[in-house]
């Protein structure tokens, strides 16, 4: 960390906070004790000349991130998928955030783009737009291929970002060093680890050829769902710095007018933006997890075009099944299973009353069904089940964290297409067919028959891992006390695997 840049941009960073406001929301999101906000008021105020005043339409905090620049932007749009961290209502005021920059010139595009691609301009584009869109990390041109006359999306980094944003991720660790010495209460929220993974969110979205990868894995997950569509990627045009897409025309999903002028099924839409987002969630364990309305666009036959790749977000098949039996728990009212489900995970811990956190659960649930279908918000039901979690010592699970944040953004993408929208009516079929396949018995024969694959390539090994696993428990019976009870299950379920593979042969051998 260099020290002097880095004590200049926190007071930079702070006066600009303090001058536009921000600084006394965030420091009660951050539930800052009252003599440090005090302190920090103290400090800011005589200097708050040296901070940027902002646009005084916006909110406080979107108003200091959006003057900060480009990196602060993007530190806020990530926060607003961590309500965990800067609590429910600054997260919500956070996914308005601006993301519209001042685009760069065309020159400086083109010359990164024949420095990425190693050729002129002129020899890939036949045509080659001013920015029709500009963000904090890129923006977007439209052109036309010299090749075969086809329209693309080009994207381009803006010119010095990844040195840009280093800088600033410097001085958000040394802003994050100097509220954990100075606030020790602030250290259950981990501000370094909060700073470690918008870097890593950052640092993958700083190279496009990321971004394309994840495109083309999402284009091929939902290539056969019906009324959706991802771009493919030309990736002999893509590059670090420079993507290309095909171009897709359609209305913005933020404009209605323009949806219904195409004369489309806007209701059947709205239902499908959020069956779409369950069903790759639950199905794939791959999901756009930025799908706002900015990033979505209708096309003339109806069919959703998902843009904007940047963050995805990835689920494993255990959390999956999870996140499944808890919904359907819920949309059948079954307030027992829900809680079950938590403790079977680990979730909730085990020397918790699972009657009574079924009772909280039923606080939950029972109220907003007994709604009528414009106010029943499955966003609300998850933000309300965070709160219970918590008070039962359920710790942050990020993946769930994300996945939250982008239910709520899809739901009211969904109610801006149709404000009847029923939620629950909705996502029960998805869930409903997800539970038929994937728990139950068919879905435990289809695990057996891939654990029995893992244990068949280590085959000469096992009776060595057998003795080796025996000889230990041996020593330590019974089981110790950190085995969660996730281990013991999967090791009943190697010794089932392990018995159904010497059964199979024992057959073979006597057939």
């Amino acid at each position: 960390m260099r020290g002097p840049h880095n004590i200049w941009r926190l007071i930079r960073t702070g006066a600009t906070m303090e001058r536009t406001g921000a600084m006394s929301v965030a420091l009660e999101a951050m539930e800052a004790p009252r003599a440090f906000r005090i302190l920090a008021r103290t400090l800011m105020w005589p200097v708050q000349w040296l901070g940027i005043k902002g646009d005084s339409d916006q909110p406080p905090v979107t108003r200091a991130l959006t003057a900060l620049g480009p990196a602060y932007i993007k530190f806020g749009q990530i926060m607003s998928t961590r309500p965990d961290v800067v609590g429910t209502e600054l997260a919500r005021q956070l996914r308005v955030l601006q993301d519209e920059l001042p685009p760069f010139s065309r020159a400086k595009a083109a010359s990164t783009i024949e420095r990425e691609l190693g050729k002129p301009l002129d020899e890939v584009f036949s045509e080659f737009s001013e920015p029709v869109a500009a963000a904090s990390i890129a923006q977007v041109h439209r052109a036309r291929l010299q090749s075969d006359g086809k329209q693309v999306a080009v994207k381009v980094l803006r010119p010095g970002i990844e040195k840009a944003f280093r800088k600033d991720i410097d001085a958000f660790y040394f802003v994050a060093w100097v509220i954990e010495k100075l606030l020790p209460s602030s250290r259950r929220l981990r501000p370094r680890d909060v700073v470690a993974h918008f870097e890593g969110v950052v640092m993958g979205e700083l190279d496009l050829r990321l971004e394309s990868a994840s495109a083309s894995e999402f284009r091929a997950n939902t290539q056969n769902d019906e009324g959706f569509d991802v771009p493919k990627v030309d990736w002999e045009l893509s590059s670090r710095r420079v993507m290309t897409l095909e171009w897709v025309d359609g209305a913005p999903a933020s404009d209605i007018e323009a949806i219904d002028a195409l004369d489309v099924d806007r209701s059947a839409i709205g239902k499908r933006v959020l069956q779409m987002f369950l069903r790759h969630a639950l199905r794939d364990g791959y999901f756009h997890a930025d799908m706002h309305q900015g990033n979505l666009k209708i096309a003339s036959d109806g069919t959703i075009v998902a843009l904007d790749f940047g963050i995805m977000g990835a689920l494993d098949a255990y959390t999956r099944r999870v996140y499944a039996e808890i919904l359907y728990g819920f949309i059948r009212q079954d307030y027992t299973r829900v809680a079950e489900v938590h403790f079977e995970a680990g979730y909730v811990p085990a020397d918790r009353d699972v009657a009574e956190f079924a009772r909280a659960l039923r606080a939950v649930g029972d109220p907003i069904f007994g709604m009528d279908a414009t106010r029943i918000s499955m966003a609300r039901l998850l933000s309300y089940l965070f709160e219970v979690t918590e008070r039962f010592g359920m710790e942050t699970r990020t993946e769930l964290i994300l996945l939250q944040r982008t239910m709520v953004v899809v739901e009211g993408v969904s109610r801006s297409l149709d404000p009847h929208i029923n939620i629950w009516e909705v996502a029960k079929p998805i869930v409903e067919d997800y539970i038929k396949e994937n728990v139950g018995p068919k879905a435990m024969l289809r695990d057996l028959g891939s654990t029995v694959r893992v244990l068949s390539r280590f085959g000469p090994r096992l009776p060595e891992i057998a003795e080796n696993f025996l000889m230990a428990q041996s020593k330590q019976t019974p089981p110790p006390p950190h085995m969660s009870r996730r281990s013991r299950i999967a090791l009943l379920m190697l010794g089932a695997s392990v018995s159904a593979v010497l059964g199979a042969g024992v057959a073979l051998f006597f057939s």
